[in-house]
């Protein structure tokens, strides 16, 4: 790596530890959610955070609207709501007697698609093209969204009544899907001081080209080939877990994640690096962030649905049974050769790059 990227890097590092502190002046504890928040705009992958009703969910994704900049809408999903509201119609203009669009709330950078299980399918379909091809249909022509662009969306796991379920294509869409516990005694202690009386407000840190120039920057991060071989083997893992010593869990996963848990590992893994100031994805970036990108992925069987086994328990195993491997942390000045004496590294996406398959 050159002396310009490796300061390109530290400038970004600390640009982004000014935004995580800031978010944390009005957001009280929750440090794993703020930080997946961030990694999902930097790797532009959606983030689906399910929680009970009061653990900060909606004031997280408000407050990184403020740090961020640009626009910002909120959606309230209900069961009577129309693909319309969301994505905009044409309106009838009677002094020009034309067709206008009116563009709807999904026209944001950033979107918080609050409890979005409440949302029948066909809002599902629409808020799913919306996500995937960062577009929306109206009227039979396509409109672009805005860039940046990601979703937020919220969904609490203990209603029945008046929810749906989202589908596994809805879920495969979202880059991270992070669970937001209750606070501790101490952090719902200070939530009381900090919020109960004229509570605090975040700063701005970025404007939108900030965040597209740090996600560049989050791009050009370097991944060893064997550290990509090594998150591809964790999702072959969870497809045929019996060559991984695992043939236990092959009664409990009815289909393993597809290859956009290795796009989303990988995009996270990057992303998870620069938050930590360095230049190179390490194995323990991806074991970090693995559960939260394969978990929603899985698809369990009605047996293991119906013995209560969680996801992210199947992911620890896969973890655990998937050896790491070692790779050289740091370079030599002309960024050729690991100080180790191994021979060179090929980048992630380099056509010379091979996949070692764990025996």
């Amino acid at each position: 790596m050159s002396q310009a990227h490796e300061r390109e890097v530290a400038d970004a590092a600390h640009l982004l530890e000014r935004a995580l502190m800031e978010v944390k002046k009005v957001v009280v504890g929750q440090d794993a959610m703020v930080e997946r928040m961030l990694i999902g705009l930097l790797a532009r992958g959606h983030l689906l955070l399910e929680g009970v009703p009061g653990v900060a969910k909606t004031l997280a994704v408000r407050t990184l609207a403020d740090v961020v900049g640009g626009s910002f809408s909120r959606l309230q999903f209900t069961p009577d709501l129309m693909p319309g509201d969301i994505t905009g119609t044409r309106v009838w203009r009677a002094s020009t007697e034309t067709f206008d669009v009116e563009r709807g709330p999904i026209f944001a950078n950033l979107v918080l698609a609050d409890e979005i299980n409440r949302a029948p399918a066909k809002v599902q379909s629409a808020l799913l093209e919306a996500m995937a091809e960062k577009q929306v249909s109206i009227a039979g022509r396509s409109h672009a969204l805005p860039d940046p662009f990601l979703v937020l969306a919220t969904q609490n796991p203990v209603e029945s009544e008046g929810v749906y379920r989202l589908p596994e294509a809805q879920r495969d869409r979202f880059l991270l899907k992070v669970d937001v516990p209750y606070p501790t005694g101490q952090e719902e202690f200070t939530i009381l001081h900090r919020m109960s009386v004229d509570p605090p407000r975040a700063e701005q840190v970025f404007e939108p080209t900030d965040v597209v120039r740090l996600q560049q920057v989050a791009d050009s991060l370097f991944v060893h080939h064997s550290v990509a071989s090594y998150l591809v083997n964790l999702t072959v893992a969870t497809r045929s877990p019996e060559r991984y010593g695992l043939a236990h869990l092959g009664g409990a996963i009815e289909l393993g994640v597809s290859p956009r848990a290795s796009l989303g590992m990988l995009a996270a893994g990057r992303a998870l690096a620069l938050l930590r100031g360095r230049s190179y994805v390490l194995p323990a970036d991806i074991v970090e962030i693995a559960s939260d990108v394969m978990s929603h992925r899985l698809l369990l069987s009605f047996d293991a649905v119906a013995d209560g086994i969680d996801p992210r328990d199947i992911v620890r195993e896969v973890i655990a049974a998937v050896p790491q491997p070692t790779v050289a942390s740091r370079e030599d000045p002309d960024g050729r050769r690991p100080l180790d004496g191994s021979e060179p590294p090929a980048s992630a996406h380099h056509d010379t790059a091979e996949y070692v398959e764990h025996p």
